[in-house]
């Protein structure tokens, strides 16, 4: 393999996903990034099954997905992997130290103070919903959800975007507002669901969607057996 081939980054995500998970496996944030600094990149397919055995935990510690390779490093944690392709690409972090650090702070509050909640509210209502402990604890769910949304709804104020402009940190924001795409709460705060539309409709953002759907789209679905693995 030559050089430049090497170079090449790598993204490895799941073979399958069933209907409700596409469009929200994290690998979109990794794809979105690489469109939005125009890399080429390959991508490299792992079952429920393979991603437990030790050749891939040893590259992902929790057999989760996605993980990623392009010749320099292998890193795994979509903040981490979208954090070393804006490092290389400027249109995805700002030039000056004060917009750097703001866009790496963005990044931890998309993933440290708004997923927790959000993710938190999906596995009920989406997983757990007939449960007597989900019924319980919703109420509390929403409510967390609600104050985060309306956090950021506010933190936006005139802005376009988290920092001055588009960066890295509004491709990890925008895929966990995402997650909430099975309720209306997102546009029920006006400029929040404006920035969430102004981002998803990057023509990164949609080439990223379309090649994560397109990928699920092909693939057989495959024994029941192996997706419980």
């Amino acid at each position: 393999m030559s050089t430049a081939q090497a170079a090449v980054p790598t993204l490895i995500t799941l073979r399958w996903v069933p209907d409700f998970a596409r469009g929200l496996v994290r690998d979109l944030r990794v794809r979105w990034a690489l469109e939005e600094a125009g890399m080429a990149y390959r991508t490299e397919l792992v079952d429920f099954e393979e991603k437990q055995l030790p050749p891939y935990r040893a590259l992902q510690p929790f057999g989760q997905v996605p993980a990623y390779r392009d010749g320099a490093v292998s890193l795994f944690e979509s903040g981490a992997i979208v954090h070393r392709i804006a490092s290389t690409s400027p249109a995805l972090m700002p030039a000056d130290e004060a917009g750097r650090s703001h866009a790496l702070a963005w990044m931890f509050a998309a993933v440290n103070s708004v997923e927790p909640a959000v993710t938190a509210l999906a596995d009920i209502d989406l997983f757990n919903a007939d449960a007597e402990w989900a019924r319980l604890r919703r109420p509390a769910a929403l409510n967390n959800v609600e104050t985060k949304l309306a956090d950021l709804d506010t933190a936006l104020a005139q802005r376009d975007y988290l920092v001055e402009r588009f960066t890295c940190a509004d491709i990890m924001m925008a895929t966990v507002l995402n997650i909430l795409r099975h309720t209306q709460l997102v546009a029920a705060h006006p400029k929040l669901h404006a920035y969430h539309q102004r981002c998803m409709a990057r023509p990164a953002a949609k080439k990223a969607m379309a090649d994560q759907m397109h990928l699920y789209a092909e693939q057989p679905t495959p024994d029941a057996q192996a997706v419980k693995a």
